[in-house]
Formats: C-alpha cells, structure tokens, sequence
C-alpha cells in the first residue's frame, strides 16, 4: 500500500487529493451551468445533454469493471421515480434558476440538500426519528434559508422565481434520496450499476419532456458546450470514481464531509471566474444552512466491533453533480480509519474492488460481527449529484 505523502513533516493520508478534487468538482457544476444557460441552451435541455453525457460515462465505468447495471423490472420501475426526484426536474430547476440567480446563490442553496433528506427521511423511513437536535437542525437550516434569500429585502418576480427553483430542487434532492434509501438499498446490484440505471431512466424522462417544453435547443458556443460536457462527464462520472476511492480508503464517514467543501467552492469559483458578487447575506445565510446541517447529522460517539467510532456524520455523499452514491448493509469500508491504519481483507485479492450494494439475505453474523454490520444509506452525493 502506497505510504501518504510527507510535507512539512505532517503525513497527508493519499485520499486527500482526491478527496480535494471531488469537492472542487461538484462545487465547479454551479458555475458551468451558469455558463452553459448564459450561452443560451434552454434548461431542459441542458438538463438533457447533462443526463446523456452522465449515463454514457457511467455505463462506460461499467464496462471497462464488467458490471451490469441490472435487469431486475423492479430496479428499473424503481430508477424511473429516482430519476425524476434525483435528475429530471432537480436539474431543470437549477438551470432555470440559474437564469436569474447567480452560480454562488445556487450553490449555496444545495447546501439545504442534507435537511431536506433528513425531514423525509423522518416521514419515509420507519428507522428515522425527530429529535430534539434534529429539529433544531432543521429550524436554523430554515433561517439560513431565509436570509439567504434576503426575504426583508423583497425580490423582483424573475430572481424570486429563480431562487424558488433552486430551493425547490434541494427539496427533491432530499425526496429522492429518502426514497433511494427506503427502496434500492436492499437491490443486489453494485452502486455504479444502480447509478448507471438512475442516468440512464433520467436521460430517458427528459428525451420526452424536453421536446414539450416548447424551446428548441441551439448550439450554446464553445465555451458554454465544453461546460455541459464538463459537468456530464466530470460531475457523474470522475468524481464519482473519485468518491468511491475515498470511501474505501479513508471511510465513509470522512467521505462525507465533502458536503462542507462543496458550497465553499462554487462561491470562490463563481465569485473569481464569473465576476459574481458576493453579500453579507450569503456568508450569513450560507453559515447558518451549514450549521442546520452539523446540528441535524451530529450524533453521538458509538461503538462498533468494541471500537470506537463517529456516528455523527452520513455513510455516503449525495451531491447535485451527483447522481446517487450508495452505502447499502453489509459492506465493509474500514469507516473510520485513515488509509494507512485500515485492516487488511484478506477476503478479496488485490486489485479487485467489492460492489458497494450488496445481497441483504445472507448468514446471520458472527458473535464478533454482531451489532456492527449493518450500513444504511446515508441521510444526505451525481452527482452528485451540484445544482
């Protein structure tokens, strides 16, 4: 195993490049939607180009690993309803709302995305309750939202319409991966093969919804064209791999604070790439969202296999450039550790990677396994999606 990188004297475990570039990633999709809607492709169809260029990259990654995305009727009745919560109509909405809004504003919206999953979660899945700390959570993530939105100051139709539209999408994100959670986690299929299913039912939805919506697309111009593909190609495919990497190297727990980095990035690349300006009401709106978020996914330390380990922080990243990351019962990812202190598994040869999805129905665990083997999908990213 590769030794982390030494600088300055401090050891940098080898997941935080990537871990790094995810973040830059996802927080990058705001700012080529803007620069893709500014060039004039209609939002649905940008939705469109985005779910094609996605599916394609993830069916490619399942070729390349011999996976099968699945042929379960059920699987694919399911992808369809997680498709339109996850893709179709969350991706439409960031892109209309990005015609009015800039690429920082929505971004920091996305940021809501973890309390929208959590209130549905609460209503959607049995395991899922309301506590004290969770409705705080929800309660200052709200007034984020509100200063964000600069509700004192009154907004013109359009912007109000925009802003809407990206807050609208934040709470799909949370329906679609409340539901992700409550029926695909138990399905026998790997994670890029569920998410190749989700892009492709949402390339799908869109190849019929976008003809209706009555705009034709036109060429967008090179610049805003490169940013399409960018956002297909790098949000759903590289970045997702990217993620699987530091899931398994450094556990999921730690692959989940990505969340954080995410808004940071799409305000530094929107406020020095596109010239956005940046207000005391976003840094305050944006601060508090974050701090709704710690609230509701904080938890208390707990133990698993007579280790202690954090329990605050979801299994897995959804982002909106995201389509679906998935943790589903039973996989082992050496949660917790850094890379250089996980176990070895002797279980599976070097080189070969585990899918992430698992069957449910297997041998009850050993005395030793009790109590710990059971990962649920997480609370909150191809996406991944951002917007």
């Amino acid at each position: 195993m590769p030794h982390p990188a030494t600088i300055a004297g401090v050891r940098i475990p080898r997941w935080v490049p990537g871990f790094l570039l995810v973040s830059m990633i996802w927080g990058a999709s705001f700012t080529f939607i803007k620069l893709a809607v500014d060039g004039g492709l209609p939002p649905p169809w940008l939705a469109f180009v985005r779910c094609l260029t996605g599916a394609l990259t993830l069916a490619l990654v399942c070729l390349v690993r011999r996976e099968s995305p699945g042929r379960d009727p059920v699987t694919w009745l399911h992808g369809l309803v997680v498709a339109l919560l996850l893709n179709t109509v969350p991706f439409t909405l960031v892109a209309f709302g990005e015609t009015h809004v800039s690429s920082v504003f929505a971004g920091l919206c996305n940021a809501v995305t973890p309390l929208a999953t959590m209130a549905f979660a609460v209503a959607l899945v049995p395991a899922e309750r309301l506590t004290g700390r969770r409705a705080a959570g929800l309660g200052v993530g709200l007034g984020g939202v509100l200063v964000l939105l600069g509700v004192w100051r009154g907004l013109p139709g359009g912007t109000l319409a925009g802003a809407l539209a990206c807050v609208a999408s934040t709470v799909l994100y949370g329906a679609g991966f409340a539901y992700t959670r409550r029926f695909l986690a138990h399905r026998s299929a790997s994670a890029t093969g569920l998410s190749t299913v989700q892009m492709v039912c949402a390339t799908a939805e869109l190849a019929v919804l976008a003809p209706l919506s009555g705009e034709a697309p036109r060429w967008p111009g090179p610049i805003a064209a490169g940013a399409l593909l960018a956002l297909g190609a790098l949000g759903t495919g590289i970045a997702y791999i990217l993620n699987l990497t530091v899931i398994r190297t450094a556990g999921a727990t730690v692959a989940s604070t990505v969340t954080y980095l995410t808004p940071v990035w799409s305000t530094l690349l929107g406020a020095l790439l596109l010239g956005e300006s940046l207000a005391a009401r976003h840094l305050a709106g944006g601060a508090l969202i974050l701090a709704g978020v710690l609230l509701v996914q904080w938890r208390a330390t707990g133990r698993r296999n007579g280790k202690r380990v954090p329990a605050g922080c979801p299994r897995a990243v959804a982002s909106d450039a995201e389509p679906a990351i998935l943790v589903a019962d039973g996989d082992r990812m050496d949660e917790g550790r850094p890379d250089d202190e996980a176990e070895p598994d002797h279980r599976r040869g070097e080189g070969r990677q585990e899918p992430l999805v698992r069957r449910t129905h297997r041998e009850p665990p050993r005395p030793a396994e009790a109590g710990g083997a059971v990962r649920h999908l997480p609370d909150v990213p191809a996406e991944g999606r951002g917007g």
